[in-house]
This record gives structure tokens, C-alpha cells and sequence, in this order.
């Protein structure tokens, strides 16, 4: 996409807020899963609590082998490793909200994940007051 600025890091890692953003399907159990049943894919997203624990976290993916993952969710959604560098001070803090999407998306899902979901998302991004994201493929 044209017209997208890089942006660095203003401050040290050590004061920044980070949020993950997966596109491996993730989310929680009682949550609606995503939609496999359509060709193009799901241009939904799921909001995902850092408290959320392992157990309650599922992958809902069928365009790639998450097999590892099922055991380990960390693999693709990291959350007890930021966990654990927020308490050692490597990072500032975890969002409150972090965001799991089903990357597989085509056709027309494309525009409204461009124009609608993405956005969307990244607004909710700044308003919890994120510096960096950590973005995780599926």
C-alpha cells in the first residue's frame, strides 16, 4: 500500500506499550469461531484480554498446519512471553486488548478488511494508548 509511512520507535522498548495482532486465527473458545465455510475467508477479528489464559484460547484456521500451535498457542499469539518481559522491564506494558484475525482473506473480503476491520482496529490500537504491535501470520 502506497502512502504508508514507516514510523519508528520514539521512545525505548522499556516504556512502550505493546499489543499483538495474529492473523492465525486465534481467539477465545467462547467466541464465535472464524468463518470457514466461505471461499474468500473472514475479515472479522476477535478481541483477545491479556488475562485470557492458554486454556481458554483456540485456533479456528483451516489454511494452515497449526497443529504445534494447538499445543503451544504461544507459537503464534505470544502473550506469557510478553508476559514475562513486562516482568523483567524488557517492555513496558501488554494492551489490554489484543486483536486475532483469520489470515486467509480474497476477493472482496480484501477491501473490507482494508477499509473497514484494519482500521477499525487500528483506531482501537491508539485509543488503548499502543506504541508498538507485534504482528504474528498464521
Amino acid at each position: 500500500m502506497e502512502g504508508i509511512p514507516w514510523t519508528p520507535l520514539t521512545k525505548s522498548i522499556k516504556d512502550c506499550k505493546i499489543a499483538i495482532v495474529t492473523t492465525a486465527g486465534v481467539h477465545l473458545k467462547s467466541q464465535k469461531p472464524f468463518d470457514m465455510h466461505d471461499k474468500n475467508g473472514d475479515p472479522t477479528y476477535r478481541d483477545i484480554p491479556k488475562d485470557a489464559s492458554k486454556e481458554q484460547l483456540t485456533i479456528t484456521h483451516d489454511y494452515y498446519d497449526h497443529k504445534d500451535a494447538d499445543k503451544d498457542i504461544n507459537i503464534v499469539f505470544p502473550i506469557d512471553r510478553l508476559k514475562e518481559l513486562k516482568e523483567t522491564g524488557e517492555i513496558g506494558d501488554l494492551a489490554d486488548i489484543n486483536f486475532g484475525f483469520m489470515g486467509h482473506i480474497e476477493a472482496g473480503h480484501i477491501y473490507t478488511l482494508i477499509n473497514d476491520t484494519a482500521p477499525e482496529v487500528a483506531d482501537r490500537l491508539k485509543s488503548q494508548g499502543v506504541d508498538a504491535v507485534l504482528l504474528t501470520p498464521g
